[in-house]
């Protein structure tokens, strides 16, 4: 018994002395910091290469922001019913805080079924849920459906008009003024092709259950009394079609957000101010086309997956596991894909208590110097920091399996 306890305080000594007085370890992979280059919506030389017929046009990879093609991309047009992708973002938002639920009941006002243009005959009398509101908008473009949503998530059409540019101004949407939540032609109601495909990355990246209502080529509403066929016709005629949007009136001509993912590159086309809804709809299966045709999608890792293993300084455990925040994926042209390098940052003097979802390092994907893609480590668990009362108790339960 005596020589136990004799062990037992050498062994207490020596975890007392390696926690108390350790100095603190560096763990650094790289000091490379450069700044991230990624393209982005507004930073590309503009051509016109694809001889396209339409007077703006813009092509941008989903994820990243990417520019792939531009054509007058800031100039300012009528959006016509491409408008409505603001109204849905605003409506997505309403749903992922629970305001409003699919199956909300959503009445109709005198306002609402005085809309002109496309629509599904609201009556004053009835109410449609959230789902069928969703249905109507994004599949035929329901005017009505758009105002009585926005009148019941703000109040009246104006305020959610202010909700609407708000939004607009956040996601950086320089040449945007909106005047309706619906795209009928207003002085005054204008935006361009760069800030429509802001729009539509933020809508599809956030929101992704939109497509849900986006890819529906035909359906119904009112116990099926009340047909809805798809003004997208990408939707039914190209392979990975995702939606997104039409718009016309006599005014703006044809516009369009087509949205399309194949192979795991997604990608974004708008088409505005097209002289016939065929060319609208030609040119922007030209635009994904050539995004398909010359880009590719590379993935690095997906989300949770673990990368790494650090050091921890005063930790209960003396390591921790560091995982992608995000999925990582690099868009890369074709034939180019064995230049992309990988570059890891640690974050120096990594001390405990840390908590599952700290960021602790980052992972930079580059290109050359440019950095293409950037992407957080974060730890996968909790650890606790080692103070005398767990090295008491660790200690005290090793004695008292030792005197067993």
């Amino acid at each position: 018994m005596k020589n136990k306890i004799i062990i037992f305080c050498i062994i207490f000594t020596c975890i007392i002395s390696t926690v108390v007085f350790a100095t603190d370890s560096i763990y650094v992979w790289s000091n490379n910091t450069s700044s991230n280059a990624i393209q982005t919506v507004s930073d590309v030389k503009e051509d016109n290469s694809l001889n396209l017929e339409s007077g703006a046009a813009i092509l941008i990879e989903q994820t990243t922001g990417k520019v792939l093609y531009a054509h007058n991309i800031h100039e300012q047009l009528r959006p016509a019913s491409v408008t409505k992708v603001m109204s849905l973002l605003l409506i997505m938002e309403a749903l992922d805080s629970g305001k409003i639920t699919l199956d909300t009941q959503i009445p109709c006002s005198e306002n609402a079924s005085s809309m002109g243009g496309s629509q599904i005959w609201l009556d004053t009398t009835e109410t449609l849920t959230v789902h069928d509101m969703l249905k109507s908008i994004c599949v035929v473009s329901a005017n009505d459906c758009t105002v009585a949503m926005a009148e019941y998530l703000a109040g009246s059409e104006e305020s959610f008009v202010q909700m609407m540019n708000t939004k607009a101004k956040q996601l950086g949407m320089n040449d945007t003024c909106f005047k309706n939540c619906h795209g009928i032609d207003e002085d005054g109601h204008v935006t361009s092709a760069n800030d429509i495909a802001l729009m539509s990355r933020e809508l599809l990246l956030n929101h992704p259950d939109i497509t849900k209502y986006t890819t529906i080529w035909m359906d119904s509403i009112r116990d099926g009394k009340s047909e809805l066929v798809n003004t997208n016709k990408l939707v039914r005629n190209y392979k990975g079609a995702t939606g997104l949007k039409t718009g016309s009136t006599s005014v703006a001509l044809y516009n369009l957000s087509a949205s399309a993912t194949r192979d795991g590159l997604s990608l974004i086309g708008v088409i505005m101010k097209a002289p016939t809804t065929k060319i609208r709809f030609n040119e922007a299966t030209k635009l994904l086309d050539y995004g398909f045709a010359n880009y590719t999608s590379k993935s690095f890792g997906n989300k949770g997956e673990i990368i790494q293993q650090v050091d921890v300084n005063k930790g209960v455990v003396p390591q921790v596991s560091l995982a992608l925040e995000e999925d990582a994926s690099v868009l890369i042209k074709k034939g180019d894909n064995g230049n992309i390098t990988q570059n890891t940052i640690i974050n120096e003097n990594i001390m405990a208590p840390i908590q599952a979802g700290d960021i602790l390092g980052k992972i930079q994907y580059m290109s050359g110097d440019a950095v293409i893609l950037e992407r957080n480590l974060v730890a996968t668990e909790n650890i606790d920091k080692n103070t005398i009362w767990n090295i008491t108790t660790n200690l005290y339960l090793k004695w008292f399996n030792m005197c067993r």
